[in-house]
């Protein structure tokens, strides 16, 4: 019997930053494309942390160290939850964050010190320049750029449409 290969899930890279609100905002539409997508739909969280923001660079330092220990998603979803208070306290809140999850805040707070996900951190962030990143989120699905910053207003609807489009054609 020939079995054609399983096509893989349609990827939406999410270009975010923890210490943003309007990235805690998209969430909403996060979680309804992962509800009516399910599997078929690779959400991935790209970093892209703003000068603006001072904790940024070690949220996403964090977010990776999540990624490691199982709980990527969940993570950013819950350090964006508490963005103001990570803007007022720092990286306290990301170890809180962590151990709150159940993840291994002690590997968290080494991870921080040695910077071991610097590099995939860079890495995004200079991928999401080439590319035209300016502001966070914005979404890159289908080979086309959507900018989430200004407004979230029909995203969502564009983000599925594409979708819709690159699963039928598989």
């Amino acid at each position: 019997m020939n079995h054609s290969p399983t096509p893989g899930p349609v990827v939406l890279d999410v270009w975010c930053e923890l210490q943003c609100a309007d990235c805690h905002t998209a969430l909403t539409d996060l979680r309804a494309l992962r509800a009516r997508y399910g599997d078929r739909l690779d959400i991935r969280l790209r970093h892209f942390p703003l000068d603006k923001h001072r904790h940024s660079f070690a949220a996403a330092q964090a977010a990776e160290e999540a990624v490691e220990q199982g709980q990527g998603w969940a993570y950013a979803e819950a350090v964006l939850a508490r963005h103001e208070e990570l803007a007022a306290e720092g990286e306290k809140v990301l170890l809180d964050a962590a151990r709150r999850l159940g993840l291994d805040d002690e590997e968290f707070d080494t991870a921080l010190i040695d910077g071991r996900h610097t590099l995939i951190v860079d890495a995004d962030q200079a991928e999401g320049k080439a590319i035209g990143v300016a502001g966070t989120p914005t979404y890159v699905i289908g080979g086309e750029r959507l900018d989430g910053g200004k407004s979230q207003d029909g995203l969502r609807a564009r983000i599925e449409e594409i979708a819709d489009r690159l699963l039928a054609g598989q």
